[in-house]
C-alpha cells in the first residue's frame, strides 16, 4: 500500500531522518515474517529530500522472469532512492526491512519458500555510490489441492438451487492443480460471489473463506462458505424522475418480468429497453431489497428524461459515398397522437434521402402501431432514381428478435438514356430478424438471420401480382488462437461467412419498382467493385436493377502482435462473390479478394480492406466504422 506524505520544508528533513532512523533500528530487532507493508517498511517520504549528487543507491534484482518485474514495481526499498543523504547504516537497515517485504510480495505470488540474498556494495563509478543487489530463487510455486466450496442460507436446502449451486462449483476460477497466487485467490472468490447474486439472491455474500498453505509440500487448501439471504422475486416497476413521459409507457417498454425468480441479466436487459427507447438520457434500475417481502420486490428505475424535442447533427464518410452529412429531429410526445417520431436528413455524393417514423409506446404483449415515409434519391446501377415509400403496420422487438407486419406503397422513377419504366406497387409485407452476438457492436462470436416476406400488385403498366422474398445471414466462429511471446495474453481468431439471397417472382410485363429489386457491390457486399453496381448488365452495356440476387462471402479475422505483444489490431484476409440477374440461370458472380486491417477503437471497429475486383481487374480501397446486422 502506498502513502502520501504531504510535502515538508527542508527545514524538518533533519528531524525527519533522526527520526526514521529510529523506526529502522526498531524493525531491524522483529523477526523475519510475513508481515503488511505498514509493518515492514517506513512510510515513505516522497518529493522532499533535497538531491545532492542524484539517488542514494541502485536496486538490482536477479531473478526468474515470472517474478522479477512483479518484484521490481512493487519492493518498498525502491521508494528510498531518492534520499540522496541515505548513509550506509540507514541503507543496511532498510535492506533487512526489505527482505520481509520480498517475502510477502512472493508470497502473493504463491512461492511461500523462496531463497533470498541480498547484498550491498559501494559502487563509486556508478549511477549512484551504492548498489543494493536481491537475488531470488522463488523455489516451487504453491499449487491448489483441493477446493471446499459450502453454502448457507436458503440456497443450501432449496432443491430449486441445486443447479446454481452447480454452476458456483464448476464456474469456480482457481482449480484443483492450478498455481496458487492471491490475486488468483481473491478472482476466484469474487467470480462465485457474482454468480450467486446474479440469479435469486442479489443479497447474498461471503461468510467465510480460509486458504490454507502447506509451505513443505507446496499446496494450498482452499475453502469458502457463501450465505444467500432470501430468494427474491420481480416486483412492479416503480419509475422515479418522471415527469413528462408516463410511467406506465415506461413499465410496459422495459417489460419486467413480474412475480418470476430475480435474473440479473433480466433486470440489465430491462434497463438497456428503456434506455435506448429515446424517452430518457439516464436510466438506473435497481431491484428494493430493503422491504419486506422478497417475493414480491419492487424494481426501482431512476430516469432523468429526455429533452421532448432534439435536433442532432451527423457528419460521416464512407469510400462507398464518401462524405456524409446529416440533421435528424426528434419529437418524444407528438401533439394529439403522443407517438415518438423521428426526422432524418440525409445527403451524400450518391444518396439523399428525407424520411420520418412514427412509433407508439408498445402494448403490454410489447407491439407497438408505427408510420414512415421516405423519399430518396439516389444513383442506382447506371441510372438516377427518385423513390418514395410509405409504410403503416405493428411492430415487436424482444431481447433478441424484432419482428413486423404492415402495409407499403412504393413508387420508383428512373433517370437516364433509355431508363427502365417508372414503377409502382402496393404489398403486405412481414420481416423477421433474430441477432445472437455476443457484442451487438463489435462481435467476436455469434449470428444473425434476416428474413423478409411480401406479396402484392403493380399499380402502373399492367395491374399483376408479385411476391418478393428476401434474406441475409452472418455468422462469425473462433478459429485459431494468437497469443503473445510473453504467454500471458491469447485472444480467438474468427472466420467470418456472410450470405445473402432475394427473389421477385412476377410475370415478366409486371413493373416492379426499382426499389424493391436487387443491386449489390460496395463497403458491405462485394467488396472490390463500387456501390450499388452489381446488377442486370443490358445489350446497351448499362446496368439496372434485377429480379435475383446471390452474394457470399468468407473472410479470417486474425489479432495482429507487435514485437511479442498483441494489439488492438487485426488482420484480415477475404473473398466475396455476388450476382444479380433477371433470370435464376443468368447469375454469373463477380468475384472480389482482398486484404484489410481491423483496428478496436473506443467508438467500434475501424474497417479497412483493399479488395481486388476480378472482373473489373481494379484495386478498390473500402473504409467504414462500426458493425451493424
Amino acid at each position: 500500500m502506498v502513502r502520501a506524505v504531504p510535502s515538508l520544508a527542508p527545514a524538518w528533513m533533519p528531524a525527519l531522518l533522526f527520526a526514521g532512523s529510529l523506526l529502522l533500528q526498531g524493525c531491524s530487532l522483529l523477526p523475519t515474517r510475513n508481515s503488511t507493508e505498514a509493518d515492514a517498511v517506513p512510510a515513505p517520504v516522497t518529493g522532499t529530500a533535497p538531491k545532492t549528487g542524484g539517488d542514494a543507491f541502485t536496486v538490482d534484482v536477479r531473478a526468474p522472469a515470472p517474478v522479477h518485474d512483479y518484484l521490481v514495481r512493487n519492493l518498498e526499498i525502491q521508494r528510498y532512492r531518492a534520499l540522496s543523504d541515505l548513509g550506509a547504516s540507514e541503507l543496511s537497515r532498510l535492506m533487512v526491512a526489505a527482505e520481509a517485504n520480498a517475502r510477502e510480495l512472493l508470497g502473493t505470488l504463491g512461492y511461500f519458500t523462496p531463497t533470498l540474498t541480498l547484498e550491498l556494495k559501494e559502487t563509486p563509478g556508478g549511477k549512484a555510490p551504492r548498489k543494493v543487489t536481491i537475488t531470488v530463487e522463488p523455489g516451487e510455486q504453491t499449487r491448489v489441492s483441493t477446493v471446499q466450496i459450502g453454502f448457507s442460507g436458503p440456497i443450501a436446502d432449496d432443491t430449486a438451487s441445486q443447479a446454481q449451486r452447480d454452476a458456483i462449483r464448476t464456474g469456480w476460477t482457481l482449480r484443483a492443480g492450478q498455481p496458487f497466487s492471491q490475486q488468483a485467490w481473491d478472482n476466484a472468490k469474487a467470480a462465485a460471489l457474482r454468480n450467486l447474486t446474479a440469479k435469486r439472491y442479489p443479497t447474498g455474500s461471503l461468510l467465510s473463506s480460509r486458504a490454507d498453505i502447506d509451505a513443505d509440500r507446496s499446496e494450498a487448501r482452499l475453502g469458502v462458505t457463501y450465505v444467500s439471504g432470501p430468494s427474491y422475486r420481480f416486483g412492479p416497476l416503480e419509475v422515479h424522475g418522471s415527469q413528462r413521459y408516463d410511467a406506465d409507457g415506461a413499465r410496459r417498454i422495459a417489460r419486467v418480468p413480474t412475480g418470476t425468480d430475480y435474473d440479473q441479466q433480466k433486470l440489465l436487459d430491462a434497463q438497456q429497453r428503456l434506455a435506448s427507447s429515446g424517452y430518457y438520457d439516464s436510466v438506473f434500475l435497481t431491484l428494493d431489497t430493503e422491504g419486506n417481502n422478497p417475493l414480491w420486490a419492487p424494481v426501482i428505475a431512476q430516469v432523468r428524461e429526455a429533452p421532448l424535442q432534439k435536433v442532432v447533427l451527423g457528419a460521416g464518410f464512407t469510400t462507398d459515398s464518401g462524405p456524409r452529412l446529416s440533421v435528424d429531429h426528434i419529437h418524444n410526445q407528438l401533439p394529439l397522437l403522443g407517438w415518438r417520431a423521428v426526422s432524418k436528413l440525409s445527403l451524400d455524393r450518391e444518396t439523399q434521402s428525407l424520411g420520418t417514423d412514427w412509433n407508439a409506446i408498445p402494448d403490454d404483449k410489447g407491439w407497438r402501431p408505427f408510420v414512415s415515409g421516405l423519399l430518396k434519391s439516389e444513383t442506382s446501377g447506371s441510372y438516377k432514381v427518385d423513390s418514395g415509400r410509405l409504410r403503416g403496420g405493428i411492430g415487436r422487438s424482444s431481447d433478441h428478435i424484432d419482428r413486423s407486419y404492415f402495409l407499403q406503397y412504393d413508387y420508383a422513377q428512373n433517370h437516364g438514356i433509355d431508363a427502365p419504366p417508372s414503377a409502382s406497387a402496393l404489398s403486405i409485407n412481414w420481416n423477421w430478424t433474430a441477432r445472437y452476438f455476443d457484442d451487438a457492436a463489435a462481435p467476436t462470436h455469434g449470428h444473425g438471420l434476416a428474413l423478409e416476406l411480401g406479396t402484392g400488385y403493380t399499380l402502373t403498366g399492367p395491374r399483376l401480382p408479385f411476391t418478393r422474398a428476401y434474406g441475409r445471414w452472418v455468422g462469425i466462429f473462433p478459429f485459431g488462437s494468437v497469443q503473445g511471446d510473453d504467454g500471458t495474453q491469447a485472444r480467438q481468431g474468427r472466420i467470418q461467412l456472410r450470405a445473402e439471397g432475394g427473389a421477385v417472382f412476377a410475370k415478366d410485363a409486371a413493373q416492379i419498382p426499382s426499389t424493391l429489386m436487387f443491386l449489390t457491390g460496395g463497403d458491405t457486399t462485394v467488396r472490390g467493385y463500387s456501390y450499388r453496381q452489381i446488377g442486370t448488365v443490358r445489350a446497351d452495356g448499362q446496368i439496372e436493377a434485377g429480379r435475383y440476387l446471390a452474394v457470399a462471402s468468407a473472410e479470417w479475422q486474425r489479432p495482429f502482435v507487435y514485437h511479442g505483444k498483441l494489439t488492438d489490431w487485426e488482420s484480415v484476409v477475404f473473398i466475396d462473390a455476388g450476382a444479380v440477374a433477371d433470370k435464376p440461370a443468368e447469375l454469373q458472380a463477380k468475384v472480389g479478394v482482398g486484404i484489410g486491417a481491423r483496428w478496436r477503437s473506443p467508438v467500434g471497429p475501424v474497417q479497412a480492406d483493399l479488395a481486388y475486383g476480378v472482373a473489373t481487374r481494379r484495386f478498390r480501397l473500402h473504409l467504414r466504422l462500426g458493425f451493424s446486422f
